[in-house]
């Protein structure tokens, strides 16, 4: 039995210590933050093993380039003078290359197969509204039409279950909708939960299971011996550890800049916000693919989300223009559904933790050999949570891990 220090309380890290625990190691999770928002809260709630092309691609150069002169564009970097932001812009435009696609797509499909067979035990367990319906990338032009189709070519060659319809076959699967589209490629493979509910999940398994969860609770020191972290210094004690896991999102980097570990992750500000469903309202799953909106219903409710502000996390200014953005493009693909501009007490936002190659991190520091990071999942934190959670696991045991982690090195 290992004594692991988990540093982020987010779907990541207690994905990775509800693993650990039940392998019977002794877990600490430590978080700045009460633990009741961010990300993992407020997301789209989709697993989606769809998500085979990573966000470093051709055209995303280009395409960003066009969409930041457009304030209600769904991409946008925020201008400011940091190292960090042009190193990051600069590894980025290195990955965006059909090579880089070509190495990501087998990994990601893998990484995403092993998270969905993860959730399918979980539900059995508790009910987080675990739903296989798919997801429908709609379209309304040719162009995008296009690039839709390809994507999904890519994914039904790598095994995933995917249709192509027509404007018709769309109106065919939502009969109660207006849908003002060309058509959409529907991927049969994906799923979608509750994440509010699969959080609360979580929390109650990892305290069952003896798990010690320290919320709104600061790292003041990692204390290093040799090649590696020995200690944790907090406010009022020290925690020893045999194992460190740095999990924090968008603020993983902090933390590993004080071991001398350079993460090339950037927060990627992202809005979303839930009405109570209506008459005509869709039933599965859905990306407005034009303006890049995620749509995702529930029993009682809808959430729709979208946009991403490349910038920092102090960033906690809401942009009307953005919000606006995402309203729009519902309204265009939903023209007979009443959404108007919601208020802004209304509407969260978080800060997705994005690397410059759209693949996260995840294994073992080279620098420290106690030291694991699993972060920058991007707006895929979620579907990729148990997977990242069960493969640390495997690492700390020193098993053969389930799956090839040599893409996702940092």
């Amino acid at each position: 039995m290992k004594k692991v220090v988990i540093l982020g309380g987010g779907v990541i890290g207690l994905s990775t210590a509800y693993f650990l625990a039940q392998e019977g190691h002794s877990v600490t999770v430590i978080d700045a933050s009460n633990m009741n928002d961010g990300c993992s809260y407020g997301n789209a709630g989709m697993v989606v093993p769809s998500h085979v092309v990573p966000l470093a691609q051709p055209g995303m150069i280009s395409q960003g380039f066009r969409w930041m002169f457009n304030s209600k564009s769904p991409f946008y970097v925020k201008p400011r003078f940091s190292s960090d932001l042009l190193s990051w812009g600069w590894q980025f435009y290195k990955h965006a290359k059909p090579a880089h696609v070509e190495r990501s797509k087998s990994a990601l499909c893998a990484l995403s197969l092993l998270s969905k067979e993860l959730f399918r035990d979980l539900a059995r367990k508790a009910d987080f509204s675990w739903k296989e319906q798919g997801l429908l990338m709609l379209y309304r032009s040719d162009r995008v039409g296009e690039e839709e189709r390809a994507a999904g070519k890519i994914a039904q060659e790598l095994g995933l279950e995917v249709d192509f319809l027509s404007k018709f076959e769309v109106m065919a699967l939502e009969p109660n909708l207006r849908m003002d589209v060309l058509g959409a490629v529907h991927y049969r493979s994906d799923a979608h939960l509750d994440p509010r509910r699969y959080m609360q999940f979580l929390k109650e398994n990892v305290l069952a299971m003896g798990v010690r969860v320290l919320a709104e609770t600061e790292v003041i020191e990692m204390r290093r011996l040799g090649g590696k972290v020995d200690a944790i210094r907090l406010q009022n004690e020290e925690l020893a550890l045999d194992e460190l896991v740095i999990c924090a999102g968008a603020w993983s980097p902090k933390l590993a800049r004080q071991l001398g570990i350079k993460l090339r992750i950037l927060p990627g500000k992202g809005y979303s916000f839930q009405l109570d469903r209506k008459v005509a309202m869709p039933t599965i799953p859905a990306i407005l693919c034009e303006g890049k909106v995620a749509v995702t219903p529930y029993d009682q409710t809808i959430r729709f989300g979208g946009t991403m502000e490349i910038t920092h996390t102090g960033d906690h200014r809401l942009n009307p223009n953005r919000i606006r953005g995402i309203v729009d493009t519902i309204q265009q693909f939903y023209p007979e559904t009443d959404v108007a501009m919601p208020d802004l007490s209304t509407v969260w936002h978080g800060f997705r933790p994005c690397t410059p190659s759209g693949l996260p991190y995840i294994g073992r520091s080279e620098k420290f050999n106690n030291v694991l990071i699993a972060s920058g999942h991007a707006m895929m934190g979620l579907s990729l949570a148990p997977a990242t959670g069960f493969l640390i696991n495997e690492l700390i045991c020193g098993k053969k891990t389930s799956i090839d982690l040599s893409a996702f090195r940092f």
